[in-house]
């Protein structure tokens, strides 16, 4: 049979893994404890007033924004995780029990799988909306709430396997170096998933490229294009830029350190940059705010009412008055029977 450590300390499974604890605050631990509070208290109010503008505005309520919704709860609950890991970090590392290690590395894994996840979702469901010409996904609201409900249970259940069994503390040479308690093959096995699913968005999202390329220029050599519609194109071609440039600067680096951790890389310095990754990671979910909402003019509308609800009426920073058809110009608009989309994904 084989033994288990249950009863041993966090520092043991460090000194095993060969994995530094510091008894003091240095100056890097410092340095990183500030920039990731930083991070992620701009996190929390960015996906705070998403979910906040899409609650308030009657026009956000389809499945596009409910999910957009979904993903910045995800990443609100991302920049929890990293705070409650920022806390518990450095010196702090040692003092935790081998239950509070695991509760600070499931809510890592969940966050970040249900932002993961749901990005996926959301290119799906843009994808079909764009090849169809249509503003908004005919999905019901019954399969929405099916969705966000299937995105957190994948999510929790990749989150909370570590703590319930795929772990190490019964198997001391199978322990990672950069998450001392893990096993090397879960860690595999959390980073192909999670690059799987960047393949699938690579795809997707490269569908979306082209299609609307090609849409432009077919639409270039007709002088009678519209050109809100012609417009429109562009701007979905710029987002789909964005999104992916931003998920593979942000997400790229922490997986390929996971494979090769995993892998059992002897060779490789993962925990030189194991910290640094981890916050690149942690800024995607302040990007996916930005990208995902920002680009929206009703979205950004409704922030500048939600920001300037305290302000005076007769402030200059209060919001000017709609003209009568401003609803009607940002609508979507019609070119040929086809709807246009909105630009942003």
């Amino acid at each position: 049979m084989r033994h288990c450590f249950y009863n041993e300390t966090v520092g043991f499974f460090y000194n095993n893994s060969r994995k530094e604890l510091s008894a003091h605050w240095r100056p890097k631990d410092v340095l990183v404890v500030a920039l990731g509070l930083a991070v992620s208290a701009v996190v929390l109010l960015t996906n705070l007033l998403v979910i906040a503008a899409i609650a308030a505005n009657r026009r956000f309520h389809y499945p596009i924004y409910y999910l957009l919704a979904n993903l910045a709860a995800a990443d609100l609950f991302a920049g929890v995780a990293y705070m409650f890991l920022m806390f518990h970090t450095g010196p702090r590392t040692a003092e935790l029990s081998l239950k509070t290690w695991f509760v600070r590395q499931s809510l890592l894994d969940t966050s970040l799988t249900a932002s993961v996840v749901n990005l996926l979702a959301i290119a799906v469901e843009r994808h079909r909306t764009v090849l169809t010409m249509q503003l908004h996904s005919e999905m019901s609201a019954q399969r929405v709430v099916g969705l966000i409900f299937f995105i957190w249970a994948a999510a929790l259940l990749l989150g909370l396997i570590p703590s319930y069994g795929w772990h190490c503390l019964c198997s001391l040479e199978s322990c990672s170096k950069m998450a001392p308690l893990y096993s090397r093959s879960y860690l595999t096995f959390w980073a192909v998933s999670n690059l799987l699913v960047f393949v699938v968005m690579v795809v997707v999202y490269g569908h979306i490229f082209v299609y609307v390329r090609r849409k432009v220029a077919r639409m270039a050599r007709h002088t009678g294009a519209h050109p809100r519609h012609r417009d429109t194109m562009v701007g979905l071609v710029k987002t789909v830029t964005i999104i992916l440039g931003a998920f593979v600067i942000c997400w790229t680096p922490g997986q390929v350190v996971l494979l090769l951790d995993g892998l059992g890389c002897q060779s490789c310095d993962v925990l030189a940059v194991e910290k640094y990754v981890l916050l690149l990671a942690e800024i995607n979910s302040l990007i996916n705010a930005i990208v995902y909402s920002w680009r929206d003019n009703e979205m950004r509308n409704t922030f500048r009412r939600i920001l300037c609800f305290p302000c005076p009426q007769n402030s200059k920073y209060a919001p000017t008055a709609l003209k009568p058809n401003a609803a009607a110009e940002r609508g979507p608009h019609s070119h040929n029977g086809h709807f246009t989309v909105d630009s942003s994904i």
